[in-house]
């Protein structure tokens, strides 16, 4: 068979059309995931798929926030632009298979500020409801002063009383059930947390909320994000160690008069298994592992069942906890009563 014939019955490879095709009509069509694929395929695939604007288009779709001028400045930083931006804030989450009884050298505090870097943190959120673009910010908290350091680590996306008003409809009358899964369902949050000194980035928020319900007093919607980290015993300042809880909370309300959603608050906290909010010092140790250590791949439900585990394991502390101070209370009143008793044998037989 003549080899006309056999690229007429096979077309024509890959390697014949021309860049500017592959790049324009092709390229442009794929995922972040599957561009990154199709960059393993061969070596002239990589050199088209490592280009910059197609991996900058990717992250401005994915993260709007990403668009940001102060945000571009910044991932024009990374090692390989947003590639590695992509890489590093791709929905993944940090490796926790570290034992959560696991200890390490115990570290000073000096010695935990000296290895931070971090002067400020970057916040690029994003809040989605199904396909529409409800809110987009970027923020930038101061991360070096001795008052964030002590204080308990908190970022608010919203200004005090600060109310953003959106066209879906939240309230039915009467299908309360419906309202809260159609919230859970389709608001979707993506909080970035950018390191500038260190050029890394990595995404703190659960792809989909793990916990929505109404606030017993004021009837707004609270919706909960939650990334579980592994942090060994004592990091985060706690006698409980263990595990960690990055929780992103947005409270919703609905207009009185259109029943519209209006997002009225969005914060980060980092807890831990205590249910103490972590100080800044020690989040900014748990996050720094986060951003340097490895990712993994999301399976769906995984964050909603991992923080389920995180309740149950503070459940269950906590009732060690009880338990051991019921002993010592024990063991104290004992004590009391035997000293008690032998002062007064002490005074009447004395």
């Amino acid at each position: 068979m003549s080899s006309s014939a056999t690229t007429a019955g096979t077309g024509a490879g890959i390697t014949e059309v021309h860049p500017d095709i592959i790049q324009t009509h092709i390229l442009t069509r794929l995922d972040g995931p599957t561009l990154a694929s199709a960059s393993c395929a061969s070596s002239r695939l990589h050199d088209l798929c490592i280009e910059e604007n197609l991996w900058k288009r990717i992250c401005n779709d994915n993260w709007p926030a990403t668009a940001d001028p102060s945000v571009q400045q910044i991932i024009s930083t990374f090692p390989a632009g947003h590639r590695s931006f992509y890489s590093d804030s791709f929905p993944a989450l940090p490796d926790p298979k570290r034992h959560p009884g696991q200890r390490r050298r115990p570290e000073s505090s000096g010695e935990m500020i000296g290895k931070i870097e971090t002067r400020e943190l970057v916040s690029a959120v994003d809040i989605h409801y199904g396909d529409q673009l409800l809110y987009s910010k970027v923020v930038t908290t101061e991360a070096s002063s001795g008052w964030f350091m002590c204080s308990p680590f908190r970022i608010d996306l919203l200004d005090p009383k600060e109310i953003v008003p959106t066209s879906v409809k939240l309230d039915v009358e009467g299908e309360e059930e419906k309202t809260m899964k159609s919230v859970e369902e389709n608001m979707r949050l993506s909080w970035i947390l950018i390191d500038p000194v260190k050029k890394r980035a990595v995404n703190m928020s659960s792809i989909r909320p793990v916990e929505v319900r109404r606030h017993w007093l004021t009837g707004e919607i609270q919706v909960r994000y939650s990334t579980v980290m592994a942090c060994a015993a004592n990091t985060a300042g706690s006698s409980a160690g263990g595990f960690v809880n990055c929780k992103i909370m947005v409270t919703c309300g609905a207009g009185k008069e259109s029943g519209d959603l209006q997002v009225k608050e969005v914060s980060m906290q980092v807890e831990d298994m205590e249910g103490k909010i972590i100080s800044g010092k020690d989040s900014l140790v748990i996050l720094q592992e986060g951003m340097d250590g490895k990712r993994r791949k999301v399976e769906v439900g995984e964050e909603k069942r991992m923080y389920e585990l995180f309740l149950e394991s503070r459940r269950e502390w906590r009732e060690r906890k009880q338990s051991r101070e019921r002993r010592l209370d024990m063991v104290c009143i004992a004590t009391g009563v035997s000293i008690f008793m032998a002062f007064w044998i002490f005074v009447l037989f004395r």
